[in-house]
This record gives C-alpha cells, structure tokens and sequence, in this order.
C-alpha cells in the first residue's frame, strides 16, 4: 500500500505540473494576442466544478476539476471540447481567437506543445547540472550479457560484449539504447575473450518490441552465480549456504550464471501454474549443487521448499562491479547537455511509436497504472523529475499528432488554411472534434483495459 501511494503521490505530481504547464502555454500566447480566455482548468469538470474562482477584474474562471486526465483553457471564440459552433455568437469580436489571423491562432495552439518541451529539457539541463551524468562505459561490463535462444542462433555467446555496430562505436551500457541499436543494425562486433568477433543481423532488422518482450530477453545483464546474501531462517540457510558460495546447478542442471536459474525458475513457475498436486509437492524437493566460499569441491545439498517455492538467496548484482564515469556540467553548459539529452530521448520514443500499431503494441498501450509503475517504489528527486521530464516529452509528440481534438488536428487544419487562403467552418470543426474526441475515447477504454488485464493477470 505504501509503495501505490508513492507511486500515486508522484504521478498526481507530475501531472498537475505538466498540466499547468501546458495550458499555461496556450494561456500565455492568448493574452499575448489579447485574446480571451473564459476558463482555466486544471483537470476536467464534467458535470460539476469542486473549486474555482475569479479574480477581482479578471475575465478568466480558475478551476480544479475532479477526473484527473487532463485539463483546458477555454478561448473565447473557438470551437474545441468546451464549447461547440450553435455555442458561438454570429457577431466575431475582436477578442476572440476567430478574429485573429492564422499565423496568430497557430502560435496559440502550438504553445501547450512549446511549453511542454521547454520544460522537458530545463528539467534535464537541471539534472544535468545537479546530478551529472552518471553511467557504465561499455568496456567497464567486465561480465559480459546473457543472450537467449534467438540471439545464440544469430551467433551471439553469453559474456559478449557488444562494442560496435555498423561501424559505429557502443561506448555506454545504457540496456534500451543498447536493444535499439542491435535491432537496426546490420552488423555487429562484440568482444569475446579478448577478441573481437563480428556478428551478421538479419537483414530486415530485428523486431525490437519481440527482442524486449521475449522470455528470457534477447539481451540482459549477465548476472554470476555469486549468493550475495542468504534470508535467514529460508531453505538456503538451513541447508547451510552462505553469502560468497557459488550455485553450479539446481536439479542436475548445470547453472554458471543467475540468468539460467531465471530460465529454471519459469520452467517450475509453468508446471505450478497448472496445478496438480503431485507435480507441485514434486517441486518442493529439490538438490543444489554449491561451491562454498574458499572451498575447491562441489557440495550437493538437499532442500525443502515451502509453500512459496522459493529458495531465499540473493545473487549478487554485477553492475556493484562496474566501475561507473561521470560528467559534471557547469550551469551554463548544463543547458545545450540538457536539450541534447532531451532529443535524443525524444527521437528513441518516437522511434518506438512504429510498434504501437502491432498486436503486441497495442498490447502494451497504458493509462494512469502503466505510467505511474514507470515511477521509482521509492521517493527519489532525480528519478521523478527524469520521469517528469520524459513524460512531458511523451505529452508534447502525442498532442502535437495530426489527430482532431488534439493540439495537432488545430495545428493541421490551421496550415491547411494558411496553405489554400480557405478557412474551415465552424460546423466542419464540430464535427471533426466529435471524431477525434471518439477516438480518444477509445484509445482510452483500451489503455485502461490492458491496465486493468496487467493489474489482474
């Protein structure tokens, strides 16, 4: 309970900063062109508003809605969710956003969009500039990655160490960037025993979603088969193992690194799943073979499992070996770090969108449950505002898409008219509106769905 409320705590932040942040832009930009705007919401207020207020002289309601998905501005004059064409007057006043000229309207609806990578990259040049850049050099992952069955057969061993592809060098272990690159390219060296060996990809690229997805994963951090600690009182301690040995095998099955008993543990996980109790109490007797900490022979220890099935040892993770770098930035060169930083994430999300319209992509679309499991168990600045920033970059590509009743579908109808000197009316909007908003609607239902089947399944 207490890690859904971290967890919670920290979306409604960043949300309600983002938000604000967001119609602030477009706020900002119609009072810039004196254009008014009745209302400010942060969230939505179908129904009934719980807070709002009007400043002494001010023309603008400032609201608090009760569903958290959102919020708006509303601009006088304009024909969006809030308010539909028969809502506006015949008269156009010069104050309204219809009033304005194209350029002008353009401004207004990109500035949500503006504001939301503004911020992304001040947050990442602040990150930047308070904690630094911190990471692994590719050269310094001594143990090398642990590869499945797919990869085996394109030629990779378990301990390679990718450093190249197509030519260009792989200088950090940063594990997305890393299955990125290995699913674009066409030829790849690792380094093997000391030597480099080249690695032939398939010639239409790899799927990177089914690369990720895939159990075991194509790549993963090879993890020793070093115990690093032993829960006390669990069937490991009982049967003498101690932090320091070295796990051989589980069940006569060899096993020289924590991947493989990942590998056995599913096996198991798949033969209980089924639940028949003689396999299951079966499963409760098991052997292991340990090397114990200074010791030249292999001891095979008999154990019985619990109702848990679990042996109650923790590996020993590698990256507590991997000497790390870091780049400390001043403040003003934390600022082109920053936006650098921030493109880069940017063009791997956008890259990724292209999975989104297959079956496993549109598996994988989340609402509020997917993305605040995106947030650390933990309360931690630098991870929150990562996420804030990364989430701001996520809404700036989404509201910008070419859809109606999205920033993008204004922006696009805006250059059309720019384009052929024809300005759409305000009944096309209407009902270009009521299609995107259907839309949303849907993408909605399927996000929350695939939340709620993630949650329970």
């Amino acid at each position: 309970m207490e890690v859904f409320l971290i967890r919670a705590l920290q979306l409604i932040l960043c949300l309600s900063l983002l938000v604000l942040l967001h119609e602030g832009g477009h706020f900002l930009f119609a009072k810039l062109f004196k254009v008014r705007v009745n209302k400010f919401s942060l969230f939505f207020d179908p129904w009934f508003t719980p807070v709002k207020f009007k400043p002494k002289g001010s023309e603008t309601t400032y609201c608090i809605g009760w569903l958290p998905l959102g919020g708006y501005v509303q601009i006088a004059g304009m024909v969006d969710e809030t308010q539909s064409a028969s809502q506006l007057s015949d008269k156009i006043e010069p104050w309204e956003f219809r009033a304005k000229p194209a350029w002008q309207r353009l401004l207004i609806m990109t500035g949500g969009v503006l504001m939301n990578l503004l911020t992304a990259f001040v947050i990442y040049a602040m990150v930047l500039f308070t904690w630094g850049n911190e990471y692994v050099p590719m050269k310094n992952v001594t143990h090398g990655f642990y590869y499945n069955g797919q990869a085996q057969k394109l030629g990779f061993r378990n301990g390679d160490i990718p450093v190249s592809a197509d030519g260009q060098p792989i200088e950090r272990m940063e594990l997305m960037d890393l299955y990125r690159t290995l699913s674009e390219a066409q030829q790849v060296k690792v380094l093997r025993q000391g030597k480099e060996v080249s690695i032939a990809m398939p010639e239409d690229g790899s799927d990177l979603l089914q690369m990720v997805k895939a159990d075991p994963p194509f790549i993963a951090l090879l993890i020793p088969n070093l115990v690093d600690s032993v829960v006390a009182g669990s069937p490991a301690a009982k049967a003498g193992i101690i932090a320091g040995d070295t796990i051989k095998a589980f069940n006569g099955v060899s096993m020289d690194t924590w991947n493989k008993f990942g590998e056995i543990r599913g096996q198991m996980d798949d033969v209980l799943i089924a639940g028949h109790a003689a396999d299951s109490a079966r499963l409760r007797n098991v052997t292991v073979a340990v090397a114990h900490k200074g010791a030249t022979s292999i001891d095979t220890l008999k154990l019985s499992l619990g109702k848990d099935y679990v042996l109650g040892i923790m590996w020993n993770s590698p990256l507590k070996d991997y000497k790390t770098e870091k780049v400390v930035y001043g403040f003003f060169e934390s600022f082109p770090a920053g936006v650098s930083y921030g493109w880069h994430v940017l063009s791997g999300y956008v890259n990724d969108l292209k999975y989104l319209f297959t079956t496993d992509g549109a598996k994988s679309v989340g609402s509020f449950g997917a993305i605040g499991s995106l947030f650390p168990k933990t309360w931690q600045w630098q991870r929150f505002w990562e996420m804030t920033a990364f989430i701001s970059l996520m809404l700036a590509f989404m509201n910008i898409l070419p859809i109606p009743a999205l920033d993008g579908g204004h922006v696009f109808f805006l250059l059309v008219e720019i384009i052929t000197r024809r300005k759409p009316s305000d009944k096309f909007m209407e009902r270009a509106e009521t299609i995107g908003m259907t839309l949303i609607l849907l993408l909605m239902v399927l996000a929350i769905f695939n939340d709620f089947r993630n949650f329970v399944f």
